[in-house]
């Protein structure tokens, strides 16, 4: 695992910036985006909020120096610009994510991109992940309120090597991590909307995949007080916070994790072994069935910001 060199990383999220300011001015007249919105597997949707009057300025990852595109089928691989609700925002439009290859510094080189242009104030990240907590069904949605970072534990974390002192301090605290005030900014919207849709509050757990967890590996997760699994967000909402960002964190549930132990060998009826396995495909399909409650709850936060 490589670790960065500081100033080369300064003068990419340079280049970067500038690439991004010119694309801009060419554009807009005038555009001072607050708020930054990642668009997880399935949730691509949401850039369907965007108003087309004036016209959003899409610009794809492999265009701006620096950035790595996106391989993962959900996933664009574009920042958009445009408006919301009248409020100027930027969309990832897909996500970069470390088992497709990627440096953890590479994943979030967005944030550290838009931190250092100077407008961004506030992350929504939405994500896919898999249920732990018995009590989640497929299709409903979480309020992130913590996380647990398990590759980040094991020495695989997004603030490892030089620190970027002029963001954020050497040993930065995530006992703050998901903004109090943003969440409950969320749940009201949500009674606002009439949104029937379950919203749950708990604990997002980071794996890097890209391998589903075992059964043993969910029952550990399970036992540590995680309510969902997931194989992205965490590096990104680190790196928000570290450049002083608020965070606001919503995953959508497209599937039960398997945590029965394994139908033994000496059964003479077993239950399937393959039965409740999950696939990418299912991700891609509950999350397009719940999209447009995430939309709306999107919007109608950013219109607030």
């Amino acid at each position: 695992m490589g670790v960065f060199d500081l100033d080369e990383q300064r003068l990419a999220i340079g280049y970067a910036v500038e690439y991004i300011k010119h694309a801009i001015f060419e554009h807009f007249t005038r555009f001072e985006p607050r708020t930054l919105i990642i668009c997880g597997s399935g949730l691509g949707g949401i850039v369907d909020k965007v108003s087309l009057k004036p016209e959003p300025l899409a610009i794809p990852y492999g265009n701006i120096p620096g950035f790595k595109s996106s391989t993962v089928a959900g996933h664009q691989g574009k920042l958009v610009f445009g408006y919301m609700q009248g409020s100027p925002v930027v969309l990832m439009c897909g996500r970069l994510h470390y088992y497709e290859g990627h440096e953890l510094h590479e994943t979030v080189f967005p944030i550290r991109v838009m931190n250092e242009w100077g407008f961004i104030k506030n992350l929504i990240v939405t994500n896919a992940c898999g249920a732990i907590n018995p009590d989640y069904e497929v299709g409903d949605l979480m309020c992130l309120n913590d996380h647990i970072n398990f590759p980040g534990l094991a020495g695989q974390h997004p603030l490892r090597g030089p620190n970027f002192d002029e963001y954020g301090p050497r040993f930065q605290a995530l006992s703050d991590g998901y903004d109090l005030k943003l969440r409950k900014l969320l749940y009201n919207k949500r009674a606002e909307l009439g949104l029937e849709r379950p919203l749950h509050e708990g604990v997002y757990s980071f794996v890097s995949g890209p391998t589903f967890e075992t059964r043993a590996e969910a029952r550990m997760i399970r036992g540590f007080g995680g309510d969902v699994v997931g194989m992205s967000t965490v590096p990104e909402v680190i790196v928000a916070r570290h450049c002083g960002l608020r965070v606001l964190a919503l995953s959508l549930i497209t599937n039960r994790v398997v945590v029965d132990p394994p139908a033994s060998a000496l059964d003479e009826n077993p239950v399937p072994i393959d039965q409740g396995k999950a696939t990418h495909e299912e991700v891609l399909e509950t999350g397009f069935l719940a999209s447009v409650d995430v939309e709306r709850l999107v919007e109608a936060v950013v219109a607030e910001l």
